[in-house]
């Protein structure tokens, strides 16, 4: 029998500059932002979440977009502008949620409601993996790590808005354990099965979620924005965005060697074009 199981969902498409997801080493945030270039250079790329039964309870890792974003479930420029609360924001991070895909829509479908998820997890507070918190104020845990709640409170002019948390209880946490490439984690029920490890670098707070069944040993990770899909960690190719250059070079190798454990059943990005809806059991 199956101790976890992963629905990998897509909530609508996020359109970036190439540059954002593979800039390297030695990209410019200007490149990275794709401002400057042409909209037709533009790339679309899924937004994930994952809904993952565990014998303690329902967790969903991140939340997606917001329904605010696409009211009628089509590309809309003026929606987006105001549910991002940034011109500079939408032009660098287009979205589109079509009608039943954002998150709590999908799980109403699966008969879930957000006041039955014991966690909402959120890797970073970026617009496509937080913009839609706002459908889980009901849930009866919503995490944050300490570090990036702080580093986005320093950077809430362009990049982070409050708006998308605001009026939210978040559980903000600080390190309790030692995994991950700089030896920070938290493990959220105290037995190692679901450990927040921090993988900093696209930003200061960011964190790859590992669930690990501990009769097989047997593990999922996702690690969010550590890296735009397996090109990443395959090639180690760094995204364009970033706050330390070096510290996402080693997230990344991190990433790269736990992808490839003969216990990791599947290691997932958020964007990662390869990406497809389906479940995992372990």
């Amino acid at each position: 029998m199956f101790q976890y199981k992963v629905h990998v969902l897509h909530t609508g498409k996020v359109r970036i500059a190439p540059e954002l997801a593979f800039g390297g080493d030695h990209c410019s945030l200007w490149k990275a932002a794709g401002i400057l270039d042409s909209a037709k250079k533009e790339i679309w790329l899924p937004v994930s979440v994952f809904l993952v039964e565990t014998p303690k309870g329902l967790i969903l890792l991140d939340t997606g977009w917001d329904r605010s974003m696409s009211p009628n479930g089509i590309y809309d420029k003026k929606a987006q502008i105001n549910s991002l609360g940034s011109y500079i924001l939408y032009r660098v991070n287009k979205g589109v949620v079509a009608k039943g895909m954002t998150a709590s829509e999908q799980l109403a479908q699966m008969g879930i409601k957000p006041s039955d998820i014991d966690y909402v997890i959120i890797s970073h507070l970026d617009c496509d993996h937080a913009n839609g918190l706002q459908q889980f104020k009901d849930a009866k845990h919503i995490m944050v790590s300490k570090s990036e709640y702080e580093y986005a409170k320093k950077h809430s002019t362009f990049r982070f808005k409050k708006k998308w948390w605001d009026g939210l209880d978040l559980d903000l946490y600080d390190w309790n354990d030692d995994l991950g490439p700089f030896n920070r984690s938290y493990d959220l029920f105290g037995d190692k099965t679901v450990e927040l490890i921090n993988i900093p670098g696209h930003t200061d707070g960011l964190i790859a979620t590992k669930i690990t069944d501990p009769a097989t040993g047997k593990f999922f990770l996702y690690y969010g924005d550590g890296g735009y899909g397996e090109k990443s960690w395959k090639e180690m190719i760094t995204s364009g965005i970033s706050t330390d250059k070096k510290a996402q070079k080693k997230s990344l190798e991190w990433i790269r060697k736990e992808s490839l454990d003969k216990n990791c059943v599947e290691s997932l990005a958020c964007h990662g074009k390869e990406v497809q809806p389906h479940i995992i059991k372990f």
